[in-house]
């Protein structure tokens, strides 16, 4: 799970507008398989079902599937995992679970765990599978590179396919089922837990035109179930469900079964075989509103920019380059005025100029991700793309933040070059890495599979010090080397004094203001983004996230020019910390917004969980400030050179 907190905010236009008919896999090419002894090279007859990581909804800690007492396979080589799947704690390891295709198999025995309460290891592994059963802990089994899927009614008539199911359920002591319990009335012992110990699953698969190619699994779903085997060695599948006392004391034994059957499908083709699931998530019309709510913002914004632009803007330059005489020149009003402090170098150039590079490093990274994102290539399927995709972007984009630092620090006056591409280099990503670290630390200490090993960690600093380092250091040589930005106009020596602003035109109140409208474009994409993080939904819909992306920058551009423009206008020339500030405010609302899910949606307890919460919370709040701000201040940097340079001045 670990970076999966943070940088989620990244990458199919096929999935936007017909999420069905999206392609998903390039570069996964689909597997046979064909029924014992008619085995071709192209085809094969064993299916290997994998277990990933177990999370729960009520925990940020997800754990593998080796931290708990189930039946493991023996001497089986673990598949390899990329830097992305490594960051999101995802943990695949293969199963005991064997299949032949087309063979069915009812009630077969996978092994049997026995625990005596008195001796003090086996009652700590027992304790922490009813612990895991409190907290609804799930299941994620994967067959043939697709989610084995748990379906069931929720309301409205609607069928919900849970890409997971969880390890057993909980009766209260008052006799309240909680969460699975209720799916069987046999469950009602109070203070007792219900392990699901037999999974009947259901493999669907589809025919190829060649025949001679066999057969494609489109889809895998199974039933949870419970029984107490009388004969572990000899099971039925039948009897009462296998419970487990809070007070159990003496032996405890839990025998894991499993039933397969294969059936046919002819509708469901190998290429859209993942709609199952994704239709049944939620709704598409939602998206529709959100992206209608944002357009609606960003016409009005328009309007009020295009008003401000074609209509008073020009009037103003065709008055003041109107005036001819030494009279009319010094009764000079508005945003003219301020012409020979408007460039003047704002107070801490250095950290603004950081910021900017910084900001342009993770602009450019958000925007090529979502772009690979809509053409499927970081789908639910390609396990991980999309977290290394971000990441090895950010540690080529390190030429880009060093020549922006640096073209900026250097426009602003400054000579400390050394220490501005060094900050460039470290200020940011080190406030990131500091703050992940701290959370990996927690991790660790609670033994989560969502803690980065070692070695991953050492990956990492290698990319940022022998990669992205050298990349910022090649930038700012070029950027510094460059002359200074030339602007229109001159500075003048002496400082204009400002006047008495009003309340409205005063720095605080326009930087919350600011911030309201470029929010109400995303706060329901984020809606959906913080569910997939936290509770675990798959997000695929990146064509939506794509178009609300661009209309974020549009809203972002517009309102601080709008805020500007009345700004300058009361001749406050200190527009370059106000422009960044005014649209990076839209990530405080971020974080409102995260502490509201956080007690109004999420069900998550413990200290450890908390902490995480809001740790993974900073660091996409500080990434959203850097994006959201650097945009703000490139658009009112345009914004103020445009003006002045059509502007006649003496």
């Amino acid at each position: 799970m670990a970076l999966r907190r943070l940088l989620l905010i990244a990458a199919a236009l096929a999935a936007a507008a017909a999420p069905a008919a999206a392609f998903y896999l390039p570069g996964l090419a689909p597997v046979n398989f064909c029924e014992a002894g008619k085995e071709k090279p192209e085809c094969k007859s064993g299916i290997e079902l994998f277990v990933n990581r177990l999370d729960s909804v009520e925990s940020v800690l997800p754990y593998e599937y080796t931290a708990f007492d189930f039946c493991q396979a023996e001497g089986k080589k673990r598949p390899s995992e990329n830097l992305g799947q490594v960051l999101f704690g995802e943990r695949i390891e293969p199963s005991p679970y064997r299949f032949t295709f087309n063979k069915k198999e009812t009630c077969k025995s996978v092994c049997t765990k026995t625990y005596d309460t008195t001796k003090p290891e086996d009652k700590q592994k027992l304790d922490f599978l009813k612990k895991s059963m409190l907290l609804n802990y799930q299941h994620h089994w994967i067959v043939d590179n697709m989610p084995v899927t748990w379906c069931y009614d929720v309301e409205d008539g609607q069928r919900f396919c849970n890409p997971g199911f969880p390890i057993g359920c909980y009766i209260t002591e008052d006799g309240r089922p909680k969460d699975a319990c209720v799916i069987n009335s046999e469950f009602h012992e109070k203070d007792t837990f219900y392990i699901f110990n037999h999974v009947d699953i259901k493999i669907y698969y589809h025919v190829v035109e060649n025949e001679a190619l066999g057969a494609r699994l489109v889809a895998a779903k199974l039933e949870p179930k419970s029984y107490k085997h009388t004969h572990p060695d000899n099971p039925d599948c039948s009897g009462v469900p296998m419970d487990i006392s809070n007070k159990a004391s003496g032996e405890v034994k839990i025998a894991y079964t499993y039933s397969v059957t294969f059936q046919e499908e002819k509708t469901i083709r190998w290429a859209s075989r993942w709609d199952y699931i994704l239709e049944s998530m939620p709704h598409t019309h939602i998206q529709w509103f959100s992206i209608m709510n944002s357009l609606v913002i960003v016409l009005f914004l328009s309007g009020m920019v295009a008003m401000i632009m074609l209509r008073t803007l020009h009037k103003d330059i065709a008055r003041y380059n109107q005036m001819d005489s030494t009279e009319d020149a010094q009764e000079e009003f508005g945003w003219k005025l301020v012409h020979g402090d408007i460039f003047r170098p704002p107070r801490k150039g250095m950290l603004l100029s950081v910021f900017l590079g910084s900001g342009t490093q993770i602009l450019i990274m958000t925007f090529v991700t979502l772009f690979f994102a809509c053409l499927g290539f970081l789908s639910p399927a390609n396990r991980g793309a999309l977290m290394t995709c971000a990441v090895v972007l950010w540690v080529l984009l390190g030429t880009p933040a060093g020549y922006v630092a640096a073209r900026f620090y250097k426009s602003f006056g400054g000579e400390k070059w050394k220490t501005n591409v060094l900050l460039t280099s470290f200020l940011c990503p080190g406030i990131v890495f500091a703050d992940f670290f701290i959370m990996n630390l927690i991790l660790w200490g609670e033994g989560s599979s969502a803690a980065i090993p070692f070695g991953t960690l050492v990956a990492i600093l290698a990319l940022w010090f022998c990669i992205s380092v050298p990349l910022t250091f090649i930038g700012a040589y070029f950027g510094f080397k460059k002359n200074a930005i030339e602007h229109p106009v001159r500075t003048n020596q002496i400082p204009r004094q400002i006047p008495e602003q009003s309340f409205y035109t005063k720095p605080l109140p326009g930087i919350i203001m600011g911030g309201i409208l470029p929010f109400g474009c995303i706060f329901i994409q984020l809606f959906f983004i913080l569910n997939s993080i936290w509770s675990h939904q798959m997000y695929y819909m990146f064509g939506f996230l794509f178009l609300v992306f661009i209309i974020l920058v549009i809203t972002c551009s517009e309102a601080t020019i709008l805020l500007c423009y009345f700004h300058l206008c009361a001749e406050d020339y200190h527009w370059q910390w106000r422009s960044f500030l005014t649209s990076g405010f839209t990530a405080v609302y971020f974080l409102i917004y995260a502490i509201h899910y956080f007690f109004s949606k999420l069900q998550i307890t413990g200290t450890a969980s908390t902490i995480l919460y809001f740790g993974y919370t900073m660091i996409m709040v500080l990434i959203f400030f850097l994006f959201t701000g650097t945009i703000g201040f490139f658009a009112c940097f345009w914004f103020v050179t445009k003006i002045y340079s059509v502007v006649k001045v003496d």
